[in-house]
């Protein structure tokens, strides 16, 4: 089965408060410029996740209402962090979320956090996803993980925090071993994080961020 032929998924984006994000990018962003960064990284996530075919939906889950009015008009389906009781417990909500009205929908939990994700990329990451019945990719650093995937009918089970390879791959999870999807595993948590996503090439709004935060730390505020 092509990846094209494969299902069509419903992904579920979390996003906590701008506020309280990114708060280990603060060696290289003050507490003025980092929220901007983190809506900025959500933006072009989300953007890239619209323009790949496998996609049905992008659900994001979060409470700001800054980073939920620009990104519903950005094309996403944003829905309240009703649970707020952490990153995986939001996962679980905003699958529970889209299979309220389409029951069997294959899902697949995405960080927030993917400047330099690429449509393509995702659509080969989904490509895969459809072979298993739970899958994940992991990051760029080995530790932690990018995507989750479930298919119809099977729990997301979503894990993610820290050492999170280890815990979905323990659940049962089968890893995608692909090569050449960099951007889908290059989060961004810290000031190296950053400066190799803009390796990769990042999207328009993360892109205009940093230019923010330079011209920011130029004039010594």
């Amino acid at each position: 089965m092509s990846a094209t032929e494969g299902p069509r998924w419903s992904l579920i984006v979390p996003l906590k408060p701008l506020r309280l994000a990114k708060s280990r990018l603060a060696d290289v962003a003050g507490d003025a410029v980092r929220p901007l960064l983190a809506l900025a990284f959500a933006e072009d996530t989300v953007a890239a996740a619209l323009t790949c075919a496998s996609v049905r939906e992008v659900l994001v889950v979060t409470d700001d209402p800054l980073a939920g009015g620009r990104l519903a008009r950005a094309g996403a389906r944003v829905v309240p962090d009703a649970p707020g009781s952490g990153l995986n417990a939001a996962l679980a909500y905003g699958a529970a979320t889209a299979r309220a009205a389409r029951p069997d929908a294959a899902v697949a939990a995405l960080n927030a956090d993917l400047p330099a994700l690429r449509g393509a990329e995702l659509l080969r990451v989904l490509g895969a996803a459809s072979q298993h019945a739970r899958s994940f990719l992991a990051d760029a650093a080995g530790v932690g993980t990018t995507l989750l995937a479930a298919a119809g009918g099977v729990d997301l089970g979503p894990a993610f925090g820290g050492p999170s390879r280890a815990r979905h791959r323990a659940s049962g999870a089968a890893e995608l071993l692909l090569d050449g999807v960099p951007g889908a595993r290059r989060d961004v948590d810290t000031g190296a994080d950053l400066r190799a996503a803009l390796a990769l090439g990042v999207g328009p709004r993360t892109a205009a961020g940093v230019r923010r935060l330079t011209a920011f730390a130029a004039s010594g505020r």
